[in-house]
C-alpha cells in the first residue's frame, strides 16, 4: 500500500468509498483527532484550502521548523499558510507528496467552532491588500535603514577616535551604539520575514548578513524561533516567547493559576513586577547571543559562524585601540546589555499584558488582535521601534513591507468594528506600564493559588 493510501486508510471507519482517481473525503472531526497526541500516535495532519495533507513525518524536516506546523495539527492552517509564504504555488507544489484527501463537501471551509464571517472577511481583506500591492516592498526604504545604521555605528566609533575618550564623548558614542544595534535588529527582522524583496533567496542572503555580522545571532535560529512565535503568539506551550514561564517569570492568568494550583514556586512571583527590570531586560540578548553562537556550531554553520567571528575582530579592532582589550571586552558587554533592553522592553510592550492562554485554535485575526497590540504611531515611535509599534498589522500580515503597515491600519480598524473585536493602541510609556501591570495581576493569580493549595493542604 503507497504511503498515500496507508494514511487515508487510518482516517476511521464509515467513510464513503471513493473511486478510482477520486480524492479521500474527511470530516474536521477527523482531521482533529490527528494533532499529534494520543491515538493514533503521533498523526500530524492539517487543512489548507480544504486539501488535507499528512504531516506527521514532514514536520521534522520542515524549513520553518517542527513547531511551526506541528501548531497547526488537527486544524485549519489556511490563513498562517498564506501569511507566511511568498511564492505559494511552488510551495504547494512540494506538498503534493503530503496529500491524502480534503474535506467532505458537506463540511465548512474552517472548523465549526469558527465564525465563518469573519474567517471570510478576512480572507476577503488579504485579498484586497494584495490587490493595492501593499504586500510589495520599496527597496530603496530599506537601503536608508541599512545605511543610516551602519553610519551610527561609524559615527560611534568616530566621536571617541576624533574627540577622545571623555566622559560625555564615551556617553554619546554609547547612544549612538545602542542605537545602531537596535535599528539593525528591526532591519534583521524584515529580512527574516522575507519583507524586503521580492526574491526570497535575496532575503535570506541579506537576512544572514544582516543578523549574523551586525546582530551577532545565527538567522536560522532566529527564523525558526520567530516564526513559531508568529504562528500561534502567545498560546502557551506553542509560542517560544513563552518558555520564560515558570523560570524566571508566571505568565499568563491561567498558566500562573495552575502553576499556583501545582504549589509550584521558582522564584517569588508575586513580586515579579517588582524584579522584572533588573532581571530580565538586561539578559535577554546576551543570552540570544550566546545561545547563537551555541546553535551555529551545534549544526555547522560555518558562513554564520564566519560572519560572527568577523564582526567580533571588527570590533576589537576598532575599539582596543581606544579603551585596550578589557575596555573594549567591557564595553561590548555593555552595549549588548543597553540593547538587550531596549529591545525587551519595545517588543514585550505588545504582548505580555495581552491575553497568553493555552491554545484555543481561534481563527488568525481573533488569535492576532488578542495575543498583540499597538503603540501610537508617530515618526519617533516608528523609527525606535522598528515600526513594530503597529503589531497588529505585522501580525496579521508579517510579509508587510513595515513601511505599508500604516496604510492597512484603516482597514483592520474597520473589520474590527464590524465584528466587535478590540483594537488596542496606547502610548509608548502606557505600553511600558502595561508590562509591569500584567505581571503583577499574573503574579497575583499565582499567589492566590499557590496559598489556596498550601491552605487545602493543612487542612488535610
Amino acid at each position: 500500500m503507497a504511503p498515500q493510501e496507508g494514511a487515508a486508510a487510518a482516517a476511521g471507519k464509515g467513510q464513503p468509498e471513493a473511486g478510482a482517481g477520486s480524492p479521500r473525503l474527511f470530516t474536521w472531526e477527523e482531521v482533529a483527532l490527528r494533532n499529534g497526541q494520543g491515538r493514533p500516535a503521533a498523526a500530524r495532519w492539517l487543512v489548507i484550502d480544504r486539501k488535507v495533507y499528512d504531516v506527521s513525518r514532514f514536520h521534522k524536516r520542515h524549513p520553518g521548523g517542527s513547531r511551526v506546523i506541528s501548531g497547526y495539527a488537527g486544524q485549519d492552517a489556511t490563513d498562517p499558510f498564506t501569511a507566511f509564504h511568498l511564492d505559494k504555488t511552488l510551495v504547494k507544489k512540494h506538498m503534493k507528496t503530503l496529500l491524502i484527501g480534503e474535506l467532505a463537501p458537506h463540511e465548512p471551509s474552517s472548523e465549526h467552532s469558527k465564525n465563518k464571517l469573519l474567517v471570510e472577511d478576512f480572507r476577503e481583506l488579504r485579498s484586497t491588500v494584495e490587490k493595492l500591492g501593499l504586500m510589495k516592498p520599496n527597496q530603496f526604504f530599506f537601503f536608508l535603514l541599512l545605511l543610516h545604521i551602519l553610519l551610527l555605528e561609524a559615527a560611534g566609533w568616530f566621536v571617541l577616535w576624533h574627540f577622545g575618550t571623555s566622559v560625555y564623548t564615551f556617553l554619546i558614542s554609547t547612544v549612538l551604539l545602542t542605537l545602531s544595534q537596535s535599528q539593525a535588529g528591526w532591519l534583521e527582522h524584515d529580512l527574516g520575514h522575507l519583507s524586503v524583496f521580492s526574491s526570497p533567496k535575496w532575503n535570506h542572503i541579506v537576512h544572514e548578513f544582516v543578523t549574523c555580522h551586525l546582530k551577532v545571532l545565527s538567522a536560522k535560529w532566529w527564523s525558526r524561533h520567530h516564526s513559531q512565535h508568529h504562528a500561534k503568539p502567545n498560546c502557551f506551550l506553542k509560542d517560544p516567547d513563552l518558555d520564560l514561564h515558570p523560570i524566571p517569570l508566571s505568565l499568563g492568568e491561567t498558566p500562573s493559576m495552575e502553576l499556583g494550583r501545582q504549589k509550584k514556586k521558582y522564584l517569588p512571583y508575586n513580586h515579579q513586577h517588582q524584579y522584572f527590570s533588573f532581571i530580565m531586560p538586561p539578559i535577554v540578548m546576551p543570552v540570544f547571543r550566546t545561545y547563537s553562537l551555541y546553535y551555529m556550531f551545534k549544526y555547522k554553520l560555518w558562513r554564520e559562524i564566519a560572519w560572527t567571528m568577523a564582526y567580533y575582530v571588527r570590533f576589537f579592532v576598532t575599539f582596543i585601540p581606544l579603551f585596550g582589550v578589557m575596555g573594549a571586552l567591557g564595553y561590548l558587554v555593555l552595549i549588548n546589555i543597553l540593547d538587550s533592553i531596549l529591545f525587551v522592553w519595545i517588543s514585550q510592550s505588545s504582548h505580555i499584558p495581552m491575553r497568553i492562554d493555552y491554545d484555543k485554535n481561534l481563527d488568525w485575526f481573533s488569535s492576532q488582535l488578542q495575543s498583540t497590540c499597538n503603540v501610537h504611531q508617530s515618526l519617533f515611535n516608528d523609527w525606535l521601534t522598528g515600526h513594530l509599534n503597529l503589531q497588529i498589522e505585522h501580525h496579521l500580515f508579517p510579509t508587510m513591507p513595515r513601511h505599508n503597515y500604516w496604510k492597512v491600519t484603516p482597514l483592520v480598524k474597520s473589520m474590527c468594528a464590524k465584528h466587535g473585536i478590540e483594537y488596542q493602541s496606547k502610548t509608548l510609556f502606557t505600553g511600558f506600564a502595561d508590562i509591569l501591570r500584567s505581571l503583577k495581576v499574573y503574579g497575583e493569580v499565582w499567589f492566590k493559588a499557590y496559598h489556596q493549595g498550601q491552605e487545602t493542604l493543612r487542612r488535610e
